[in-house]
């Protein structure tokens, strides 16, 4: 196993990760600076977004020049394989990141490329399939991770490191190399996706990570030794992506809502309404996929019984029944309606006749006293209204229909 390719392989992809990353987030802060009060952030949310074509070119790369430079050792052709499936997948997400694709267009893509990686591979027929079944369902998952500062890297880093142990336990150079540099890449981004993020993996990074991860999983399962429980081991380091597809699709089921529309239902978003912070997101996924990783690679490398494996999956399946109890979609607004009185009810702000209010309640009052006839008035002259002081007119008299005594009448 070439250890000092390895190393020097994922050293180059960490420092070219960083520099990229670092010359991206410049480039955000600048485009967001330089838009008007006001304006939509479209400029500067593009290129947050294009933060994920860091990792794809320091880690595709790195992992090329150690392919090339004879680091791969005899599995050269299927780690080939592997970036050139990872290559066209990275290049699907960049087009998604600028301009939406539909589904069925992007899973079709992800099967051709999965297909390559497996074909170059040398896989058999039968594996073969399942294998690119798995390695589309995987990218997939990781690609939903892509949903609070940091999470996406964090469980990236511990699954890669995961995988690199494994792979190391059965000496494969080739099949180490791609979670090695992998993991090197992911930690030089999470130095600028940690909170509060100025750059994001996007579709591009988050898929090309999702698909490096799902290949190698899949190329180490073919080729692991009979001996090695690798096809119940390996899955298990999946857990919190798969957990969280599951998650998802539950969900919406449940709630009668487009399973491929996002609606912000989920891990991280249920576990920010259980007031954890942002940080402390990316922390609780992390060891997380971390407990689900050292079990797997403890039962890969035989110091666990193969039965130990369903401890993450079963403690998996009951976060997320847990998690389903938080409510994730907030209800439609109920619009006020005005509701008529009952029959025989008198309506707010009315004063049946015959009654007087006195401050709450209502007291019969005396009968009004009828007016008397009178003669027809001639009609009345205009005249300036009496004044009491300069510029204040005086309180007009009662009308003529109502004497002044049932005025009276009603005051006492």
């Amino acid at each position: 196993m070439n250890v000092l390719g390895i190393i020097a392989s994922g050293a180059a992809a960490l420092f070219i990760t960083v520099v990229l990353a670092k010359g991206v987030r410049r480039t955000a802060l600048r485009a967001g600076a330089a838009q008007e009060p006001g304006a939509r952030p479209s400029r500067a949310g593009v290129v947050r977004r294009l933060g994920g074509t860091t990792v794809v070119l320091g880690v595709g790369a790195a992992a090329a020049a150690g392919t090339g430079l004879g680091a791969a050792g005899g599995s050269g052709r299927a780690v080939t394989g592997l970036l050139a499936g990872a290559v066209i997948v990275a290049a699907l997400g960049l087009v998604h990141d600028v301009r939406p694709l539909g589904v069925p267009l992007r899973v079709a893509v992800q099967t051709a490329a999965a297909t390559l990686a497996v074909c170059l591979a040398g896989l058999s027929p039968v594996a073969g399939v399942l294998a690119v079944i798995g390695i589309v369902a995987v990218t997939q998952a990781f690609a939903l991770l892509d949903t609070s500062d940091g999470v996406l890297a964090t469980v990236g880093t511990v699954t890669a490191a995961g995988l690199l142990t494994c792979a190391a336990l059965d000496g494969r150079a080739g099949l180490a190399l791609p979670p090695a540099v992998l993991l090197a890449g992911l930690i030089g981004f999470l130095l600028h996706n940690w909170h509060p993020a100025r750059i994001r993996p996007g579709a591009c990074g988050s898929l090309f990570t999702g698909f490096v991860l799902a290949s190698s999983g899949a190329l180490i399962l073919a080729e692991a030794p009979p001996e090695r429980a690798a096809w119940i081991a390996l899955p298990v380091l999946a857990t919190v992506a798969l957990a969280d597809a599951a998650l998802v699709l539950v969900s919406r089921r449940r709630a009668v809502r487009p399973l491929l529309q996002d609606c912000g239902d989920h891990i991280t978003h249920r576990l920010r309404r259980l007031r954890v912070t942002v940080p402390g997101v990316a922390v609780v996924l992390g060891l997380w996929a971390g407990a689900a990783a050292l079990t797997g690679t403890l039962v890969y490398a035989e110091v666990l019984h193969p039965a130990f494996a369903l401890v993450p999956v079963t403690g998996s399946a009951a976060a997320v029944v847990a998690l389903l109890r938080i409510p994730a979609y907030v209800a439609p607004p109920v619009t006020a309606t005005r509701r008529r009185p009952p029959t025989g009810t008198v309506p707010t702000g009315t004063v049946p006749t015959g009654t007087v209010r006195t401050g709450t309640s209502l007291r019969p009052g005396p009968e009004p006293v009828p007016a008397a006839p009178e003669s027809p008035a001639p009609a009345p002259v205009a005249a300036e209204p009496a004044r009491t002081t300069p510029g204040r007119p005086t309180v007009p008299p009662p009308p003529t229909g109502r004497p002044a005594v049932g005025l009276t009448a009603d005051r006492s």
